[in-house]
């Protein structure tokens, strides 16, 4: 069942949305040469805590983050530990934050110094996939619209786009329906766009094969060519006349 939510509660998840953007701003500052993942895992949920907010995903079916941090050829869901990022790294971090019983979830993809033209082509082309998504989700059109601007953008350069894994509804709780594939034409669930949805759009992009791989700790999930992967995402509230970014603000 697909939640539409109330205008009184779009706001209490915009606030909640909006926590979360103020906590990538905190958290790209440390986004450094030298510093660990499990490093970052702390200072973003300090700063959430500090905040009056809870970090989603930490203990989310077990998960044992509070941040996703997945590096170079993870494409999602990257456990916090003691490694270091290096100079030409990309790192993916995916973050949720939990606020007054409302949810969040946001997804960027950073360079750490200076990275080849290679690597930041895919994280240009991943970003700019997520913003023609967001500009096809919007009332009246139907979820498969999303998955086709995303699509349409990524295709003529070649990239894998992940269909393991995809986007989804979000705000009552960090995964609802409906589920937002980033590839298209697939089989399953189109429906409508409609005012009062949330939706938490997220292409996941690999610069080889679209196939992924998850690891024996049953989180972390590896390009199946272990070339690199991109992934960008924002939570956005559908208006019956606008699509609202809610955590860009």
């Amino acid at each position: 069942m697909i939640n539409v939510k109330n205008i009184d509660q779009i706001n209490r998840i915009r606030e909640c949305c909006h926590l979360l953007a103020d906590t990538f701003d905190f958290l790209e500052n440390y986004i450094e040469e030298g510093i660990t993942t499990l490093e970052l895992n702390k200072i973003a949920n300090d700063f959430i805590l500090k905040n009056g907010g809870t970090a989603a995903f930490l203990g989310y079916g077990g998960f044992p983050g509070a941040i996703c941090s997945s590096i170079n050829d993870t494409v999602i869901h990257g456990i916090p530990d003691s490694t270091k990022l290096q100079k030409g790294d990309i790192i993916g971090i995916d973050m949720g934050i939990k606020l007054k019983g409302y949810f969040s979830d946001r997804a960027m993809t950073y360079a750490v110094g200076e990275i080849p033209n290679e690597a930041r082509q895919l994280l240009k082309v991943t970003e700019e996939s997520l913003y023609k998504a967001i500009e096809a989700a919007v009332a009246g059109n139907r979820i498969k619209d999303i998955s086709k601007a995303v699509t349409t953008h990524v295709r003529p350069y070649g990239y894998g786009i992940v269909y393991d894994f995809c986007g989804h509804g979000v705000g009552l709780a960090v995964h609802e329906e409906p589920s937002i594939p980033n590839y298209y034409p697939y089989r399953g669930f189109n429906p409508r766009i409609k005012p009062g949805m949330i939706l938490a759009i997220e292409p996941m992009i690999n610069m080889g094969t679209a196939d992924v791989d998850v690891l024996s700790d049953n989180w972390t999930v590896k390009t199946g060519d272990r070339m690199l992967s991109a992934h960008f995402e924002h939570t956005v509230a559908i208006f019956a006349d606008h699509t609202e970014i809610l955590t860009k603000y």
